[in-house]
């Protein structure tokens, strides 16, 4: 039995992909890499609302949030173009 437990993916795990001479592995890395910039900004927000972030941020809350909203929509396009082009985002 393994007892290592698996790190959670970084940008850097995604350069192969990122660099790879494939188009479904480049959207793959694209998707991944979105999912992970989603996933720093909505624990900043959650943070910044919360009044717990180690620093004063330049940006307002309602900018901020805006820009994960764009993110989110963003994603939802990738998710719909890899369905119809068949790329798995596993």
């Amino acid at each position: 039995m393994n007892t290592m437990e698996a790190r959670p993916m970084e940008l850097r795990d995604t350069v192969d992909l990122m660099n790879s001479t494939d188009y479904k592995e480049r959207f793959k890395a694209e998707y991944l890499q979105l999912k992970l910039r989603m996933h720093g900004l909505s624990n900043m927000l959650r943070k910044y609302k919360a009044g717990e972030l180690s620093f004063t941020p330049s940006c307002s809350y309602d900018l901020l949030n805006a820009q994960f909203k764009a993110m989110d929509l963003y994603a939802s396009f990738l998710e719909e173009r890899a369905e119809i082009e068949g790329i798995d985002l596993n």
